[in-house]
């Protein structure tokens, strides 16, 4: 495949960042100059398979009674499917020339299933099952209750360890999956499709010039086609890829059951990993950035350490992990990890010089979207939302400098046209920056921003450290307003909640950092210093607390420069 000329590579990626969706996002606006390429796209895939008719007892009776000549579900028959499955398997696996491997062993990188399949993905034809993976593993399948000579037994349903097989293929239009199948009847599934496979089959049949490193591109000679090919992925490419292969491995049924039955699997979301790639031209760039992110993410948004939230409002009767942790410390490419409900986003360089922002979840209704395949749109703008927030909130961290004109219009009374004068904000001012305290919550945020006065009131009181009688509901309100007359907090149409709006969060955090990072320190030093400081070690003292005492010096010198007496 050809590679386009260094001149057209370079606008096909100018072009494509400044009008794709990096275009609004504020970390990327920011380091532009040092990434090469970008692109999103899912990533792990991992669908559940269920035949719905047989998920209730009464229905399975129903379906052995009409179609399998009225035979009693009984132990005996349940028990004579599974080894019927075997007997297919292992006829199978000589045909397709595919041996049953037992799971590695060990925790290790070596013992991963990856590594062990990888010999057998050599050479593999399109559609070929490669190798088959037995392994014990939880299932849900139906149970009958009674003695062995009941012919009408109690059905159940009940969890069981029991064997499963996962079959490893090489599809012709996802490349490497597996589909790992329950031989004890209802027969439940599961689908693992990693869309990196599916775009470089993608980009090969179109002749564009690509290196893929395990699960990303280093090089792409045509940024803008893979990010239209990433967004083109639709609920039928994975519904046409999971129900041909299920219907292969499910020899119980027969093709007429499943066309006019229902009697075929239903693809729903079990685990889903979104990552956003950003591709930097030298690794120095990415280190020197993630360097910062890992430093300045252990105090983001507040003095302390926070709990990052993203997902929908989070109530009392939530019982999730709501925190962000730093991990890998000891490896070369630590992770930054921020855990809400049954998922997480996380941030990791990969690959040397790619910086992967990747949210996940276990359960897509913590992002507000139902489980059924047919709602991949809805989940690919959710999570590349979360992304974008992600971006946004980290670089609002990074920016460094305050726009003064900017501060002073926020500080003046806005006048509304009727004439009455709303104040302005003030960085010293309590019951304002208590009000900017609850804004900047990540479950706000992550959210999509949408809260109400309710959602926020609780958290103002706490960081105003007042209860309810010392400051009303009332007065909340009346400050929150004043944010609003500014155009940093708006109300959602059609409903009762607010959002932030435009840099609104940004102007928040600047206020807080501004009056608890630097005015509210230095004047203490300078008004009330601890005169045991005077005679404690430079090298004893942490860096920030070094800074804070050089401005000290420089300001006392100044005030001895200019006559004034200094504090005591």
């Amino acid at each position: 495949m050809r590679a386009l000329p260094a001149e057209a590579f370079t606008a096909l990626c100018s072009w494509y960042l400044t009008t794709q969706e990096y275009a609004m996002n504020a970390f990327y606006e920011h380091h532009k100059n040092s990434i090469q390429f970008g692109y999103r796209c899912f990533d792990r895939l991992l669908l559940n398979g269920l035949i719905q008719p047989f998920q209730q007892p009464e229905r399975v009776l129903g379906f052995f009674n009409a179609y399998r000549e009225g035979k009693r579900v009984t132990k005996k028959l349940l028990t004579g499917i599974a080894d019927q499955f075997q007997y297919w398997l292992k006829n199978r696996s000589e045909k397709w020339d595919a041996p049953i491997l037992e799971p590695p062993d060990g925790a290790g990188d070596d013992s991963r299933r990856d590594k062990l399949l990888d010999p057998y993905f050599e050479n593999a034809k399109p559609d070929q099952v490669v190798a088959i993976v037995k392994a014990r593993e939880p299932a849900r399948i139906l149970v009958a209750i009674g003695d062995k000579d009941n012919n009408s037994p109690h059905l159940e349903f009940k969890q069981r360890w029991v064997n499963q097989f996962n079959f490893y293929l090489n599809d012709k239009h996802w490349g490497r999956m597996f589909v790992r199948m329950c031989p004890y009847f209802p027969f439940s599934a599961r689908v693992c499709l990693n869309q990196h496979h599916w775009l470089a089959i993608r980009m090969q049949e179109e002749g564009i010039d690509f290196q893929q490193c395990t699960n990303a591109f280093l090089k792409c000679g045509n940024p803008a086609r893979l990010q239209e090919l990433a967004d083109s992925l639709t609920p039928q490419d994975l519904l046409k890829c999971g129900q041909k292969w299920l219907a292969a491995f499910t020899p119980f049924l027969s093709d007429r059951e499943r066309k006019h039955l229902g009697c075929q699997h239903r693809l729903f979301f079990s685990q889903v990993e979104y990552c956003d790639n950003l591709i930097f031209h030298r690794r120095a760039a990415v280190d020197e950035l993630t360097e910062r992110l890992l430093d300045l993410n252990r105090t983001i948004g507040q003095p302390k350490k926070i709990t990052m939230i993203f997902g929908r409002k989070v109530t009392k009767e939530y019982k999730g992990k709501l925190q962000t942790v730093i991990e890998d410390l000891d490896l070369p490419n630590p992770v930054i990890r921020s855990h809400y409900g049954h998922g997480f986003a996380k941030q990791y360089v990969r690959d040397d010089r790619i910086l992967r922002t990747e949210p996940a979840t276990n359960n897509v209704y913590d992002y507000g979207v139902k489980k059924d395949v047919e709602n991949l749109p809805q989940l690919r703008d959710r999570m590349s939302e979360i992304v974008d927030n992600y971006h946004n909130v980290q670089q609002d961290v990074l920016e460094t400098f305050v726009d003064r004109g900017q501060l002073r219009k926020l500080a003046e009374p806005t006048v509304l046209p009727s004439g009455k004068r709303i104040p302005g904000l003030k960085l010293d001012h309590p019951r304002q920056l208590a009000v900017m305290h609850s804004l900047v919550r990540f479950a706000n945020i992550a959210a999509g921003g949408a809260f109400t006065t309710a959602d926020l009131y609780t958290p103002a009181l706490d960081a105003l450290g007042q209860t309810e009688a010392q400051y009303s509901l009332a007065s909340f309100r009346y400050d929150l307003s004043k944010l609003r007359h500014k155009g940093l907090v708006e109300k959602v149409p059609h409903s009762r909640r607010y959002r932030l709006a435009g840099k609104g969060y940004s102007i928040c955090l600047v206020f807080l950092k501004l009056f608890e990072k630097i005015y509210a320190p230095l004047t203490a030093g300078l008004l009330a210093p601890f005169r045991g400081d005077r005679i404690l070690a430079d090298e004893k003292r942490c860096q920030l607390d070094r800074l804070y005492q050089r401005t000290c010096d420089s300001l006392d010198a100044i005030l001895r420069e200019v006559g004034l007496k200094i504090a005591a």
